[in-house]
């Protein structure tokens, strides 16, 4: 049996299965082994040697006072005289292990265990990968890309290992290529019969939080702080920072020297663009710092409605809100603000009009009022376009009795 120990040990050094577990798994099918050979098992015991190998099958016997008599179950039992013979401490009531082995179960044993050590190898084997990858869950991994199986993408994790990136979890636009490699972001690591399954993205907004917690030494040490990040995959990431230190400027550790840093991670996301913020209590600096690149006039804020109205200069607001709406949109993800951008020509007009309607300032603002309905705003501003028309009118007929 010594080749049986030599090969297990092997078995544990290739394939990480710890050596016990096998050899408790060889003599739990060898006690199903048995069942054939003794009927029922369930008092025999297979004690397989840790350092030979050798095998040895024990029956464990309740001893009685005598052999005779109708009750005596010689599977189960042993008198108290045989006892005795073994070794003089027993006792009645003692449970006593008699060796049982058969000759030839060496080869009986083999033949019907090889299956079930098979199949303990095969479990043991899932077992090991899912511990492995449970322990990178919400982490990122670097994948070898494999073949696309329809529109998903086969990905190798390590030799042992494939994980398949599904079309909703991929950049849209994004194609790979066959061994090429890429960052994967660990969702989820489940437990199947099938064997451990790995959820990866390339689309989740932590998968960028990790590359900067990778690539900045200041993040690692705690010095820079990541305080919220938005993602529109394959676009753009917003991405707030704090300093714990006064003198550590957050952006510039994350930018890091001619853009080294964030670059890194720009060509991990192939392109994507990131903009990083400064971080700040004050809502009205959050909000202008989260609408960059635009440069911002003022901020004015409602922390109990968390909504905010947002002034910029005329040649920025096309900027401030981005194209399709997507500054504006992440910046209020960012910050959990709504926000209304205005240009400065837009505020101006719109302060005009409150000045020529005061009452209007409390309870009647088209803008800012929750209680002045769509109707009204409609009839409002018919109302201000008959006024305009009445006085265009009266002006041009002043004009032309001039003209005469």
């Amino acid at each position: 049996m010594s080749e049986l120990i030599d090969a297990l040990n092997q078995l544990e050094k290739e394939k990480h299965i710890d050596k016990d577990v096998i050899m408790e798994a060889i003599e739990n099918s060898l006690v199903a082994a048995c069942k054939r050979d003794f009927g029922n098992a369930d008092n025999v015991v297979v004690n397989m040697n840790r350092e030979t190998g050798d095998i040895v099958v024990y029956a464990e016997k309740e001893v009685v006072e005598t052999a005779d008599g109708e009750e005596f179950d010689p599977a189960l039992q042993i008198s108290l005289a045989k006892a005795k013979a073994m070794d003089p401490k027993y006792e009645l009531g003692d449970i006593v292990r008699v060796e049982i082995t058969p000759k030839d179960f060496g080869r009986i044993a083999a033949m019907h265990a090889r299956s079930v050590i098979v199949q303990k190898i095969k479990e043991e084997e899932r077992r090991v990968v899912f511990d492995h990858f449970y322990c990178k869950e919400k982490d990122i991994v670097t994948g070898v890309v494999q073949r696309y199986v329809g529109e998903n993408v086969s990905v190798s994790l390590d030799d042992k290992t494939d994980a398949l990136l599904m079309k909703s979890e991929q950049i849209r636009g994004e194609v790979f290529q066959p061994t090429e490699r890429i960052k994967l972001y660990i969702v989820e690591v489940k437990d199947t019969n099938r064997g451990p399954r790995i959820l990866v993205s390339r689309t989740h907004p932590d998968l960028v939080k990790r590359l900067f917690e990778k690539e900045v030494a200041e993040i690692q040490d705690g010095i820079v702080e990541i305080k919220n990040i938005v993602r529109e995959a394959g676009s753009r990431t917003k991405l707030a920072v704090w300093s714990n230190e006064p003198n550590v400027d957050p952006v510039g550790a994350c930018v890091g020297m001619n853009g080294a840093r964030v670059n890194a991670i720009v060509n991990d996301l192939k392109g994507e663009k990131i903009d990083i913020i400064n971080w700040n209590e004050d809502p009205c600096v959050y909000i202008e710092n989260a609408l960059s690149p635009s440069k911002v006039v003022s901020v004015s804020v409602d922390v109990e409605e968390k909504s905010a109205q947002v002034v910029v200069p005329d040649y920025q607001l096309s900027l401030a809100i981005g194209k399709e709406g997507q500054n504006a949109r992440l910046a209020a993800r960012l910050t959990g603000y709504k926000i209304d951008i205005k240009s400065e020509s837009q505020a101006e007009e719109e302060e005009e009009l409150r000045q020529m309607h005061p009452d209007m300032e409390e309870d009647q603002d088209m803008e800012w009022t929750e209680e002045f309905t769509e109707e009204e705003a409609a009839e409002e501003a018919m109302a201000y376009d008959d006024e305009n028309a009445v006085e265009e009118e009266l002006l041009t007929e002043e004009s032309e009795s001039l003209d005469e």
